[in-house]
């Protein structure tokens, strides 16, 4: 059951970090299945990806139909307008793969994309509404791709679901109507496509409303009769392409031949081992995965698990190895398609094993520099990443597992909408000048590269080398320390994961120390504060509104759920 409990009368502001707002809290209760569980960020797109499921459909056809079905019922978050990345286990090979839906940029775009008339960066505001933000989609061909290679259901069949929840209608959440009524991003009423439809006769859109989208649902149904051409090279790309040079206050570079053009990719997983276990993530152009797995190494190393895992210890070494990580992160990571990024090095075991030294057990180390390789030399990345983004997981019946990041980057993307759909403005996740003090900087913008993301899908086995656990998380750039926290307190402690989900977060991106408002344990987080401050932190309690969602084996063999309260979300299992 589902019950919604706001937080007082209080509605926390966005900020670069926080891209969505803190709406409230719901309890979700963990379910337990032996065939087959799905969890995502919304009951709609847990239902129709759990439909799926039923029909027989493997784990990569309920990722199309919830990806569909989030298009229309969480539009701020993600949608076939954005990208994603996606862990996906196949259990018959015994075979983890990675697939890459990051959007790209024009093929026109070069590094003076977001550098204003005047020759200065462009403020990120003036950035990221309108055409000139928007990346060339990528999780539709993702998804075709992964399909193709790992469907059992025909793909006109997995978009029926969300086809007639958009003719039909569903109720907007209280979620949806707070981040419409902050007006979370600057230019949500700037154009009369996305004006009309969430502000209808110039008011927000209110809980309880029923909102169909009949745009969306022919978009939707022609996807499923043309495939995934419709939006690349068919009637659609066309209308899409139209509507970012049409954005006449911000116009975007993207032309027929990129939507044409673009690639999903297969790529080589990350794995590295932890403790007793295998972790498994995303290798560039996301950095959450060689992030993540840099914060596990340098903890091992910090006197687990006689650690209390939510006391002040914890807290500070887990913070210290987020800032070694975070400053390798804002030099090195970017896509290596186009730099070249020092993952094998970045994991080494005994350069981790010497970061780990520079952790004081007994004082803030302040900003932490990035460790030295030879010939590579970039300047320091300080790109705003913004991902209003939906994480979700599924088991199937055979085994088979997804893990998926998707996003269309800050609340609402650029705000321009076409055929029932929001564009992305992922391309403000690249560095707005490509160098600094003459070096260059890796994330800087080039013609096709993929903007750097922090979106960390994980998957983690047993040394049977069964499948365990599988999670992820929406926040901005701290995705990574969300589910960092999420697997040391899983796999060290061995807490229930819906347990670890409901605990306050502790982030550190090579900046302040902060700690998650906790209406719940104020005391708690007080008693925190003051232990970090003692040992010279600089400590802001601010909101952190995560997604984790998670999927965990437990010894029997059956599956459990983990829901992160902070949003919407539902697991259905049998």
């Amino acid at each position: 059951m589902l019950s919604w409990l706001v937080v007082g009368n209080t509605v926390m502001a966005a900020s670069r970090a926080n891209p969505e707002s803190a709406t409230g809290l719901q309890r979700p209760d963990a379910v337990i299945a032996k065939r087959m569980l799905v969890v995502t960020a919304h009951p709609h797109a847990t239902q129709v990806g759990y439909q799926v499921l039923q029909r027989g459909g493997s784990a990569a056809d309920a990722a199309v139909a919830i990806q569909a079905a989030l298009t229309l019922v969480e539009p701020q978050s993600s949608g076939i307008g954005g990208g994603a990345f996606m862990l996906y286990w196949d259990a018959d090979k015994q075979q983890l793969l990675t697939y890459d839906g990051r959007e790209t940029a024009p093929g026109t775009a070069t590094s003076e994309l977001f550098v204003g008339d005047d020759g200065k960066p462009m403020r990120w505001v003036d950035a990221l509404v309108g055409g000139r933000s928007v990346g060339v989609p990528g999780v539709l061909r993702m998804l075709e791709l992964a399909h193709q290679q790992q469907g059992v259901l025909p793909w006109s069949e997995l978009f029926d679901g969300a086809v007639e929840l958009a003719r039909q209608g569903f109720e907007v959440t209280p979620r949806l109507q707070q981040l419409l009524e902050q007006e979370m991003n600057p230019g949500i009423k700037r154009y009369s496509q996305a004006r009309d439809y969430f502000y209808p006769s110039g008011q927000p859109l209110q809980a309880g409303d029923k909102l169909a989208n009949p745009q969306l649902a022919q978009t939707l149904q022609k996807i499923a009769e043309q495939g995934a051409d419709y939006l690349y090279s068919g009637e659609l790309a066309q209308r899409l392409v139209d509507r970012v040079h049409g954005a006449s206050d911000n116009p975007g570079l993207l032309q027929l031949e990129d939507l044409a053009d673009y690639q999903a990719k297969v790529r080589q997983p990350l794995c590295q081992p932890f403790r007793q276990y295998q972790v498994c993530g995303m290798p560039p152009p996301t950095s959450g995965g060689v992030t993540v797995l840099q914060i596990l190494a340098m903890m091992e190393h910090q006197g687990l698990p006689d650690l209390e895992p939510q006391g002040i210890d914890f807290a500070h070494r887990f913070s210290q190895a987020s800032r070694l990580a975070y400053a390798d992160r804002g030099r090195y990571l970017a896509d290596s398609d186009f730099v070249n990024v020092p993952v094998r090095q970045l994991l080494d075991r005994d350069y981790l094993r010497q970061r780990a030294k520079l952790i004081d057990p007994q004082l803030d180390m302040g900003s932490a520099s990035p460790g030295q390789f030879d010939n590579v030399a970039y300047a320091d990345d300080e790109s705003p990443e913004l991902p209003s983004t939906s994480h979700f997981v599924v088991v199937d019946s055979r085994g088979n597992a997804v893990s998926m990041t998707t996003s269309i980057e800050m609340a609402f993307g650029s705000t321009l909408m076409v055929d029932g759909f929001l564009l992305n403005n992922q391309l403000t996740d690249f560095s707005f000048v490509a160098e600094r003090d003459g070096q260059l900087i890796a994330n800087r913008v080039e013609p096709g590269k993929r903007p750097r993301s922090s979106m960390s899908p994980m998957m983690v086995f047993d040394q049977q080398g069964r499948l365990v656990l599988l999670t992820g998380s929406p926040g901005g750039s701290r995705i990574i320390n969300y589910v960092a926290q999420m697997l040391l307190q899983t796999l060290v402690w061995g807490m229930d994961p819906q347990q670890v989900v409901t605990l306050p977060h502790i982030s550190n991106r090579n900046g302040v120390t902060e700690l998650e408002l906790d209406s719940q344990a104020p005391e708690q987080v007080k008693a925190l504060q003051a232990g970090l401050e003692q040992r010279g932190h600089t400590v802001k309690v601010t909101a952190m509104n995560s997604g984790i969602h998670a999927i965990m084996r437990n010894r029997d063999g059956s599956w459990r759920s983990a829901v992160d309260p902070r949003r919407e979300g539902l697991a259905l299992g049998q």
